[in-house]
C-alpha cells in the first residue's frame, strides 16, 4: 500500500510540473508554454493560430475510471461512438474554461451513434473534492461526462501531455486518429470532426 502511495505521489508531481501552465487560447504551443502563454491566452479569436497537431498513438487507449457522478467508465466507452473527442482540461485553465461552452454546443448537435465529447479533468483526482469542477462545468454548460484523474486514466493518455487543453480524437477501438494542443473556437473543432467522420 505504502508503495502505490508512493506511485501516485510521483505521479502528481510529474503530472503539477507538466500541467503547470495552459497551451492558450493558441493550440499552437505545444511545448514552450513560458511568458508566451500569457500574450496567447491574451489574443482575440481571430489572432490566435490554429490548433497544432501532435503525433497520435498506433495503440488502443484502455484505462478505467470515475466519472463525477462516482460510475466507473471504462475504455469500451470508445465503442459507442465512430468518433470520441477526450478534451483533458484543468479548472485553472483560462482557455480551457472558454471553449468549453463550444464542446457542449457541439456534444449536443451531433448524433451520439457518431460522436462523442469526454473531458478528463487533469486536476481534479478521484476521492478528491470535486465540487468546484462541477461548478465550472455547470456554468460553462459542458454538459458532457468528465472523468476524474487516476493511476489508469494517467497512463493511457496524459504521460505525453504538456499542456491544458489538449485533446484526442479516438475511433471505436480505442486508436488514436488525432492530437490537437490548445484549445479551438467551435468552427475549428466542427472541421476536425467532420473530416474525421468522414473518414472513418
Amino acid at each position: 500500500m505504502r508503495k502505490l502511495y508512493k506511485v501516485l505521489g510521483g505521479i502528481l508531481v510529474l503530472l503539477a510540473l507538466l500541467l503547470s501552465s495552459c497551451a492558450g487560447d493558441t493550440a499552437g504551443r505545444t511545448a514552450d508554454h513560458d511568458s508566451g502563454a500569457e500574450e496567447a491566452a491574451s489574443k482575440t479569436p481571430a489572432e490566435a493560430e490554429p490548433p497544432s497537431e501532435a503525433e497520435p498513438s498506433v495503440e488502443p487507449i484502455t484505462f478505467e475510471g470515475t466519472d463525477l457522478e462516482g460510475n466507473t467508465v471504462s475504455s469500451e466507452i470508445f465503442s459507442q461512438s465512430k468518433l470520441t473527442m477526450v478534451n483533458v482540461w484543468a479548472t485553472y485553465c483560462g482557455p480551457c474554461l472558454r471553449e468549453m461552452p463550444s464542446l457542449g454546443e457541439l456534444s449536443a448537435e451531433y448524433d451520439a451513434e457518431e460522436f462523442q465529447i469526454m473531458g478528463i479533468i487533469s486536476d481534479v483526482q478521484e476521492g478528491e473534492d470535486q465540487s468546484y469542477a462541477e461548478s465550472l462545468i455547470q456554468q460553462t454548460g459542458a454538459n458532457y461526462i468528465h472523468l476524474l484523474l487516476n493511476e489508469s486514466i494517467y497512463y493511457a493518455l496524459l504521460t505525453d501531455v504538456t499542456a491544458v487543453p489538449t485533446t484526442f480524437f479516438l475511433d471505436t477501438d480505442g486508436i488514436v486518429l488525432d492530437v490537437v494542443v490548445g484549445a479551438g473556437d467551435k468552427t475549428t473543432w466542427e472541421e476536425i470532426i467532420n473530416e474525421l467522420l468522414e473518414g472513418l
